[in-house]
């Protein structure tokens, strides 16, 4: 990422850069699959703030361990999976009441340090994952942020058992999420601007799928919004039925519009964000994903094609989850 702007000003440049050197604690890893996020999106657009110069963007990996530095767990030949969280300090008041995701000295892959759209790339061994058999690697790469995000935000927006959710934007993590929950027993409603995107939500099960601002069928249990639109919050509150929790699953959000008490937030309705997520989580659902029928939607790309699967997915035509494959 050269500066960041707007995808059409060219944001994205080919480098060549030396094989980099694994230090203690760390792994060489061979990239084999990188999922296409809406955060590197928000990197390479300049909605997130510069943290590396010139940072290679990519934090969904799945690649092969071709070399270790000393102190690793892991060893060459294993298949492993990278995702947005690389460090937290271990000893912050976060860190030690298991809300790691909250650490004030967190760092990320693909925004503090180079991520997975490259051919090579460091990760810490302590922060990568195993990964559930049975899958390609392009179907596991989503699953690694969009897959980790969307079940943090279900597990935030507090779906009681069999309860009625509705999901605002269907991309990579949305359509991920809303198995899990069907999985669940819950009925999910989908609002989306994109046609194709209504589509395969009731072709995964969903009962009902419609446009960002239509009437809700019924009232909602819960709600998330993966869009990052903040005029979608004051719908989705109105579509909540008392007591009902939505939670917000962006790192980056439009402005909220002002709210109306009594229309939005009165009878104990909730607004929660949803701020990264814990190891903990990712290992959760990547067991949850190993167990059930989770079918992942995936647009394949060349690595030399990442300006252009950023430019899709910043123009919605990309159904599903888009994935670089390196040669």
């Amino acid at each position: 990422m050269t500066a960041p702007g707007p995808m059409a000003s060219g944001p994205l440049r080919p480098v060549d850069r030396e094989l980099p050197v694994p230090g203690p604690g760390e792994l060489l890893l061979r990239v084999r699959a990188c999922g296409v996020c809406r955060t590197d999106l928000h990197v390479a657009e300049g909605d997130l703030p510069v943290h590396l110069p010139g940072v290679t963007p990519g934090h969904e990996i799945v690649a092969e361990v071709v070399a270790t530095g000393p102190g690793c767990l892991h060893s060459p030949g294993d298949r492993v999976g990278v995702a947005w969280l690389r460090h937290t300090c271990g000893s912050c008041t976060y860190c030690r009441r298991g809300a790691e995701n909250l650490c004030p000295r967190s760092l990320y892959t693909g925004w503090d340090a180079h991520g997975g759209y490259a051919d090579y790339a460091v990760a810490p061994d302590a922060y990568v994952y195993d990964l559930p058999a049975g899958r390609t690697d392009a179907e596991l790469a989503p699953l690694l942020c969009a897959g980790i995000i969307g079940y943090r935000a279900l597990r935030r927006a507090e779906l009681p058992p069999g309860g009625r959710l509705g999901i605002w934007g269907f991309g990579g993590s949305a359509h991920l999420a809303a198995q899990v929950a069907l999985a669940e027993g819950a009925e999910v409603h989908v609002f989306t601007r994109a046609p194709a995107a209504r589509t395969l939500a009731l072709e995964l099960g969903a009962a009902w799928a419609g446009d960002s601002f239509d009437a809700s069928p019924a009232p909602l249990d819960s709600a998330i919004v993966f869009a990052p639109a903040g005029e979608l919050l004051p719908a989705a509150l109105e579509r909540l039925d008392r007591g009902g929790t939505l939670a917000v699953a962006g790192i980056h959000l439009t402005d909220v519009p002002v709210l109306n008490y009594q229309r939005h937030l009165f009878q104990e309705r909730q607004v929660r964000s949803v701020t990264a997520n814990t190891r903990a989580d990712g290992q959760e659902f990547l067991r949850l994903a190993g167990r059930l029928p989770i079918k992942v939607s995936t647009t394949p790309y060349d690595l030399s094609d990442a300006d252009r699967a950023l430019a899709d997915l910043a123009a919605d035509r990309i159904n599903g989850a888009a994935v670089l494959l390196p040669g």
